[in-house]
């Protein structure tokens, strides 16, 4: 196994790692959360990088690293879901996106076709990770404000509505992507 699908694996273990320490309430915890969650979006950026530019890419790296992108952000929404910082019916869209291209790529793979992600898609997981960030972010400030300080109840609200608005935008470039994708690639369910 290259260094590429080996960070491709370790984003996959740093995952569980995060969901862990994001479930134990206090700021240390939700630091480290935050670290690990940053860890784990660098090996993301740092595995393609690699593969490309070592000539190391392998059919497993074009089918895992789009699913160990999967896990991470869908396992940080589902976190958020039940801390009630996203909507729920806004999750099962990004997730039934992600159900849909993943059963797509394994439907390709077993006709002996590996699908590597798009570059919409990349975009998407992007996205995703930029809020992912920012709702990490809140959850520190908010934190360290009930540590050491005061916390005002107006700025949770504030917030709730900055990510119901940043969530639309995910959505529509999580329903985009999935149908970019599924149209550029229609050939393969129709051809085989």
């Amino acid at each position: 196994m290259n260094l590429a699908n080996k960070l491709t694996v370790l984003r996959i273990i740093l995952t569980f790692v995060f969901m862990l320490l994001l479930s134990v309430t206090g700021l240390g915890w939700r630091i480290a959360s935050l670290l690990v969650f940053s860890i784990a979006a660098l090996t993301d950026l740092l595995d393609g990088r690699i593969a490309h530019k070592y000539n190391l890419v392998t059919d497993f790296g074009k089918l895992m690293d789009p699913i160990a992108d999967k896990i991470l952000v869908l396992s940080a929404f589902a976190a958020f879901v039940q801390m009630q910082l996203v909507r729920d019916w806004m999750f099962m869209i990004i997730i039934s996106r992600e159900l849909i291209i993943t059963y797509f790529r394994l439907f390709a793979l077993n006709k002996g076709k590996v699908m590597s992600a798009g570059k919409m898609g990349k975009g998407k997981t992007v996205s995703q990770m930029v809020i992912i960030f920012a709702i990490l972010g809140f959850i520190v400030f908010k934190e360290v404000m009930l540590a050491y300080f005061t916390w005002n109840p107006s700025w949770e609200n504030m917030f709730h509505q900055g990510i119901d608005a940043f969530m639309w935008v995910i959505l529509a470039l999580t329903i985009y992507s999935g149908c970019s994708y599924l149209w550029q690639n229609r050939k393969i369910i129709t051809n085989i």
